[in-house]
């Protein structure tokens, strides 16, 4: 199939044959051609040879990102099915396909289909268009999805704010199979957990903090654990299955903190935990002056850094949540951070967290850094599917 085609400016196709699949207005000849939204096209270099096949964005900055680098390759079910299968078969390697449990399926460029978001929930899959190309072959996809074994019904939640800068539509709902309970249990690391796909956030749940959850269960067998942004309470029942004495959590969200609750007591960890709703940076600054200690504190806050323009501001809210951690610390106790903003670099991170030591006057040394969960590939060509950081620290 002969798809219409657009140029790249010269000097411009380096970063395509590093395989990385995204394509600015600013690198292409003529950014204004008159394909459609999602439409396929072959990108070519200055000269006109054919690089790779892609999906237009019209009203993105981000003006194309690539389906195959293949040129002569076909976009349709065959090539989707193939691409669902590859991202199956990765997950069955990584033991994340136990019928009771949950995991990303499918996470956009780290398994080559940009714009397309599946987290599988038992039975359940929840799904995210983000993109105009996805949204396009969207039928197709839910069709795909519909066909594996182990999927009996899917649920859109396209509502992610980056829609808008694709021009598309805030879409949610049911789109096929088996009608989605208004809750839905799976397990995670022999925890269960209940989530609603209909209004959680994302998709409900964060599973590319497994790992994280997994760490901090071994760090917690008797400690008195502060858990900020604490969501649905992940890490709390985490600490408990580790044997921690106590969990305060802290979330703006009443509903997130009141299926903590649920998910607390269906493991049935009764024990000594709180829930405390509000602002996470005057909580903490409340806690500090009225003199709590904790032995392990977990900080997960969203996304600071939303884009470049929100450097400087979300590098001070860093730094500012992670000195209060450490000011709240015993000694000997261990500090938690993360950040899952893209623009945020390992080593930035961490110098933000030294200082933030600093500023707190104690003296502290990492014992481990966590990232994004497998099911969260890195695609080596595009660097920028790497975004969660995360620091354990122990303060003297």
């Amino acid at each position: 199939m002969n798809y219409r085609s657009c140029r790249l400016r010269p000097g411009r196709e380096k970063s395509l044959l590093r395989r990385h699949q995204w394509i600015f207005s600013g690198a292409l000849e003529n950014p204004d051609m008159d394909f459609e939204p999602g439409e396929c096209i072959t990108v070519c270099d200055a000269k006109g040879s054919p690089l790779a096949v892609a999906a237009w964005s019209p009203d993105s900055q981000l003006r194309a990102r690539v389906w195959s680098f293949d040129p002569e390759k076909i976009i349709d079910a065959v090539f989707f099915r193939e691409q669902i299968n590859n991202a199956v078969a990765l997950r069955r390697e990584l033991g994340l396909l136990d019928p009771a449990g949950g995991c990303r399926l499918i996470y956009s460029e780290g398994d080559q289909l940009p714009g397309i978001i599946v987290d599988r929930y038992g039975e359940f899959a929840a799904v995210q268009f983000t993109s105009a190309g996805a949204d396009r072959f969207r039928d197709i996809i839910v069709k795909l999805l519909l066909e594996l074994p182990f999927i009996n019904g899917v649920y859109e939640r396209s509502d992610a704010p980056v829609r808008s800068k694709e021009g598309l539509p805030v879409r949610c709902g049911e789109l096929g199979g088996k009608p989605i309970p208004e809750k839905i249990v799976f397990k995670e690391n022999g925890i269960t957990f209940e989530t609603d796909l209909r209004h959680g956030q994302k998709t409900g749940f964060y599973f590319d903090l497994r790992s994280a959850r997994e760490k901090i269960k071994t760090l917690a067998s008797g400690k008195k654990v502060l858990n900020v942004f604490a969501y649905t309470g992940g890490f709390a029942c985490a600490a408990f299955a580790g044997g921690a004495a106590s969990v305060l959590n802290i979330d703006a969200s009443a509903p997130a903190l009141e299926q903590c609750r649920k998910n607390l007591l269906v493991n049935g960890f009764t024990g000594n935990w709180e829930n405390l709703c509000g602002d996470a940076f005057k909580l903490l600054r409340k806690l500090d002056e009225s003199g709590e200690k904790f032995d392990l504190i977990i900080l997960d806050p969203p996304k600071l850094i939303p884009g470049k323009s929100a450097m400087l501001r979300g590098c001070r809210g860093y730094q500012d949540l992670a000195r209060l951690g450490f000011k709240m610390l015993n000694k000997n106790g261990i500090l938690c951070n993360f950040s899952c903003s893209g623009l945020m670099e390992m080593p930035l991170f961490q110098k933000i967290t030294a200082d933030a030591a600093l500023d707190a006057g104690r003296s502290a040394g990492i014992i481990c850094r966590l990232e994004q969960a497998p099911d969260h590939p890195t695609a080596l060509g595009v660097p920028e599917t790497f975004y969660l950081k995360g620091l354990i620290s122990v303060a003297d």
